[in-house]
């Protein structure tokens, strides 16, 4: 027993020693390895911080050249010149990762995915979708990739591959988008209206509404082409589908209907029907279609207490401005009235546009599909000052 202890005791020392030299031989090699980085690091954080940002580049692809591992350093660098702008230096970072031969697989797609948005970003729309598409192929990525060309598509008013490939999200994904699947078709349905292709314009919005049985913009479009085909009855039928189903969305098809009422000899009727749609569904926009319309049919005075009645029952100042308006036309010699009106419209001007409920853009003009963030239905019927209020 005294003898063991004996010899412990001397290899005591022994492993103090062995573990001193493993410190210094594990810090030398850490000093060694942070040794050539630094130069080529602080340089180019130095040349980022002076705004010589080409310089710094080239001192951000020493580094990867010296150690592969600094490819999140390249990532995030051209993040920041994407954030701020300068997709022509974004890209030529990207472009430099993938020209590696020496880049895995898993970091050459990420790489080409940054790419692509850089592409994206900077509007050159067909280099990006070049990019997203061979990324189709990648299983990691492939989502991704779908979802950035659904927005290319958009973006170039590809309905059809759109269409495509909102159905490959649905279908592979587990995503839904019947509700912008059926806007694509109303697009393809709006195009050929226009150029008097109402066969095409016909399917278009079949195609619509089997894709959202509840489509508002699909059962007005198919008033619009009864219209178009002078069938004035069964475009008024589409349109009651619309006050049956949206009956907020009732200002988009007023003028559509007084008219089309209007035409077919009951002006009678279309007056009672847009005093009712006041009544049971207030809108400024509403207001503005039955204004003009009497004003046309019946008459200042008509439109003038119609007006003022409305005005009574739900108070606004852009509701006061028609009121102004609508008896300017009847004084327009009054020098005080003009100053009043245009003093007002100065004031109502930012209530009087729409808003998106998901993004908050503000348009002037209604829009279904959003300018600021893309979404489909995202702006309700009314304007902002009727928004509020509610």
């Amino acid at each position: 027993m005294i003898e063991f202890e004996f010899w412990y005791l001397l290899a005591l020392p022994l492993l103090f020693a062995a573990g001193w030299l493993a410190r210094g031989f594990e810090s030398r090699a850490r000093e060694s390895d942070q040794a050539g980085l630094p130069r080529s690091y602080f340089r180019g954080l130095n040349l980022l911080l002076n705004d010589q940002h080409d310089k710094a580049i080239d001192a951000f692809i020493e580094v990867v050249k010296l150690d592969p591992e600094t490819i999140e350093l390249h990532h995030a660098l051209g993040n920041l010149f994407r954030r701020r702008g300068e997709f022509d230096r974004a890209v030529r970072i990207h472009t430099h990762l993938l020209n590696r031969s020496d880049l895995p697989a898993n970091a050459r797609a990420q790489a080409l995915v940054e790419l692509g948005q850089d592409y994206l970003k900077g509007g050159l729309l067909d280099r990006a979708e070049d990019a997203f598409t061979r990324l189709l192929e990648d299983r990691h990525y492939r989502f991704d990739a779908l979802r950035a060309l659904l927005r290319i598509y958009q973006m170039e008013r590809e309905w059809l591959k759109a269409v495509d490939c909102a159905r490959l999200l649905e279908r592979e994904a587990g995503e839904s988008h019947n509700v912008a699947i059926s806007h694509f078709f109303c697009e393809l349905a709006s195009t050929a209206l226009e150029g008097g292709q109402f066969d095409q314009a016909h399917k278009a919005i079949d195609d619509a509404l089997s894709a959202d049985r509840k489509s508002v913009r699909a059962l007005i479009l198919a008033g619009d082409l009864a219209i178009k085909q002078g069938h004035g009855e069964q475009a008024l039928r589409q349109w009651q589908r619309v006050e049956a189903a949206s009956p907020q969305h009732l200002p988009l098809i007023a003028a559509r209907v007084a008219d089309a009422m209007d035409a077919a000899g009951d002006r009678a009727g279309a007056t009672n029907w847009l005093r009712r749609a006041l009544l049971d569904t207030p809108s400024i926009d509403l207001l503005d279609v039955a204004q003009k319309r009497l004003n046309d049919w019946e008459g200042h005075v008509a439109a003038e207490a119609l007006v003022g009645e409305e005005l009574r029952r739900h108070p606004s100042l852009l509701g006061f401005e028609r009121l102004l308006e609508t008896r300017l036309a009847t004084n327009k010699d009054d020098a005080e009235l003009q100053l009043l009106t245009s003093l007002l419209r100065a004031q109502t001007r930012k209530l009087a546009r729409y808003r998106c409920t998901r993004c908050g853009f503000r348009a002037r003009e209604y829009h279904w599909n959003c300018p600021g963030c893309t979404g489909w239905d995202t702006y309700p019927p009314r304007r902002i000052e009727e928004i509020d209020a509610a």
